[in-house]
């Protein structure tokens, strides 16, 4: 039997009177607490803003179940949000606020909106932009608690790929991807026999309400314990090796439209939904950059102005006709590529440092950059030569790798968060 947390023996204490609890700097009614988890709480209030958030981000196009299965379903991702900010905090996981305010900047850029319009924005959709920050904050902890504690773990052997690539090359229409709905219906660890029928009998009775005409979308909202349940169980596209074997074999047989038998794994009980159907591109090439540069690093002896005036005299020579190789073997920091008089050889794209790679970029093939600062020190470049080159042997090598490394990490990620939400103290305060 579990040790009741502080927090709940406290709760027990207080609630035969007209009692209030403080949480952080304000205070709690304990009438409005909906769900205790470990020694922190939900509040009425933290539930009807998400509900009324989930709803925006949904859309009117989405259809909704009712009100009370939302609910139980936002809380759901609440709890769970709410363990693995617990364990971030244990854990010493922290962000700083620089980070926070580019992640939010990058948002803003990427539709197109300078900071003020995206306040403003906000603002209309009814949310204050501190809690937008805060938000934000959240999901970057969450992410670094899913990076330590399983993805960093995650290992892909080069016997994977080749096995990977093995089998992609023997099943017919190997290239093909597939858009994918789910309703996952989830047991616990360890799951009885009882627990596990009681799940099959519940797959089996969605699928059944599924094929009957009622709407996929809204049945994942309600019922599914999936990671996208909230988005009405869109996997998006994959490809068949991007998938766990059980959900790839399903899929061989499946027409854009099907419905799948409930499929059991370690998790639950499976459906799934093909609503799409497409052949993806093989071949990959990419714009290749010829490239040599100097390096010239700050230290006790060279400021950062002096590095810079630095590679300002040895630009102009190699202008007026001085050897660009001889002048990096006798000048540049970056010992390995010196060897080579400044060479990187042929460069894909993203593989150099993001500002590197954008003074490279501006230049034609000849032409040297003026000085410029990334986090190794004070560089200049020359681009030799650019060409197109068909590198898909390494691209689809590289695909398997990310694909496998995908799939591993989501089933990890899916069994860790079964464990913390099993070894978490969760007592709800209302009737489910």
């Amino acid at each position: 039997m579990k040790v009741l947390p502080l927090l709940f023996l406290l709760l027990t204490l207080l609630s035969a009177s007209p009692a209030v609890m403080a949480k952080k700097s304000g205070i709690i009614e304990l009438d409005n607490i909906i769900a205790v988890v470990n020694d922190d709480v939900i509040t009425r209030v933290e539930l009807d803003n998400r509900l009324q958030l989930v709803k925006k981000q949904l859309g009117a196009n989405t259809p909704l179940p009712d009100d009370a299965i939302l609910r139980k379903q936002v809380l759901e991702r609440m709890i769970m949000e709410k363990i693995q900010l617990q364990i971030a905090k244990r854990s010493g996981i922290r962000v700083d606020d620089e980070t926070i305010t580019r992640v939010i900047e990058n948002i803003a850029k990427g539709n197109k909106l300078s900071m003020d319009q995206f306040r403003q924005v906000l603002g209309r959709e009814g949310m204050s932009f501190a809690s937008f920050r805060e938000n934000i904050k959240n999901e970057l902890l969450i992410s670094k608690l899913r990076k330590q504690q399983v993805k960093n773990k995650i290992t892909v052997s080069e016997q994977e790929v080749d096995n990977y690539l093995a089998n992609q090359a023997n099943i017919k229409n190997h290239d093909e991807e597939y858009r994918l709905s789910h309703i996952l219906i989830a047991t616990p660890e360890a799951a009885t026999p009882t627990q596990i029928q009681q799940a099959r009998r519940r797959a089996e009775a969605l699928r059944k309400r599924i094929l009957d005409g009622e709407n996929f979308a809204r049945l994942a909202i309600g019922n599914s314990d999936g990671p996208q349940a909230l988005k009405g169980g869109d996997l998006g596209w994959r490809k068949a090796g991007q998938m766990p074997t059980f959900l790839s074999q399903a899929i061989n047989n499946m027409k854009v439209g099907d419905v799948s038998l409930p499929l059991h794994s370690a998790s639950g009980f499976h459906i799934i939904k093909l609503t799409g159907k497409r052949r993806s591109k093989q071949s990959h090439e990419v714009e290749q950059t010829l490239a040599r540069h100097i390096l010239i690093r700050p230290n006790q002896l060279v400021s950062n102005e002096g590095a810079r005036k630095q590679l300002q005299s040895l630009r102009a020579r190699i202008i007026a006709g001085a050897d660009f190789g001889q002048l990096a073997r006798t000048h540049s920091a970056d010992t390995a590529s010196a060897a080579e008089g400044g060479s990187l050889g042929w460069i894909n794209p993203g593989t150099m440092l993001p500002k590197f790679e954008e003074e490279m970029n501006k230049l034609k093939p000849g032409q040297i950059s003026q000085p410029f600062r990334t986090q190794f020190g004070w560089h200049i470049v020359q681009v030799m030569s650019r060409r197109t080159h068909d590198d898909s042997k390494q691209y689809l090598r590289n695909q398997a790798r990310m694909l496998i490394g995908k799939r591993k990490a989501e089933e990890a990620i899916q069994n860790w968060l079964r464990r913390i939400r099993s070894e978490s103290y969760v007592s709800y305060r209302f009737n489910q």
